[in-house]
């Protein structure tokens, strides 16, 4: 009986065998497939691409020395304009300096008559008060003279509307005939060349 059992269960223990067998050969198999596989897509790859790299090297490089030429004339043109202005700048002052030392120079040129008659005058030894006057009112005339030359108008009188952007008031004082905030009287004559105001004239303003 226990012969028989043990032939039944060989047949059986093969199967089971032989199955574990055939699972293992598949994994194998599996396996190999897989390392296969793998294998073929690296191969599958694209390789480096060597002239790509170059040209693009090349490309590169050409880009570079464009921008370096770039720079190059930048900064020419940048030392240029600074070398131009430098030399504006001081021909600048020069023209500066020349025009100050003409208007000097026609000032004094327009003046020296009147010094030379004031020095004649001082010079006379015996003149009457009469001479004398007669002279001061010479002098004066070639003042006025010299002034119109030179573009310079005096201005200021009693009358006037008081301006304080031309006239410098020390005081006021009640004055008949003269309007409130008008010129009363005038201390010292104002001076303009042009526009532009050289001396304020003073005055006095009627109350």
């Amino acid at each position: 009986m226990f012969n028989s059992k043990k032939k039944a269960e060989e047949p059986a223990a093969e199967e089971i065998k032989k199955t574990f067998e055939t699972a293992g050969a598949n994994n194998n198999a599996k396996e190999e497939t897989a390392k296969t596989d793998t294998s073929e897509a690296a191969e599958k790859k694209d390789p480096v691409d060597v002239p790509a790299l170059q040209k693009a090297l090349e490309s590169a490089k050409a880009e570079a020395d464009k921008l370096k030429s770039d720079f190059e004339q930048l900064n020419d043109v940048k030392l240029r304009l600074a070398a131009e202005y430098d030399n504006f700048r001081k021909r600048s002052q020069r023209e500066k300096d020349a025009i100050y030392s003409d208007a000097t120079a026609s000032a004094v040129t327009a003046l020296l008559p009147i010094i030379d008659n004031v020095e004649r005058a001082l010079a006379a030894e015996n003149a009457s008060a009469e001479d004398m006057r007669k002279g001061v009112e010479m002098i004066n005339t070639q003042a006025a003279k010299a002034f119109e030359k030179l573009g310079v108008t005096s201005y200021g009188a009693a009358g006037e509307v008081f301006d304080p952007n031309i006239h410098h008031c020390v005081g006021t004082v009640d004055a008949e005939g003269v309007e409130s905030g008008a010129i009363a009287l005038v201390l010292q004559k104002g001076y303009k060349l042009g526009d532009k105001v050289i001396r304020p004239a003073m005055v006095q303003v009627a109350n």
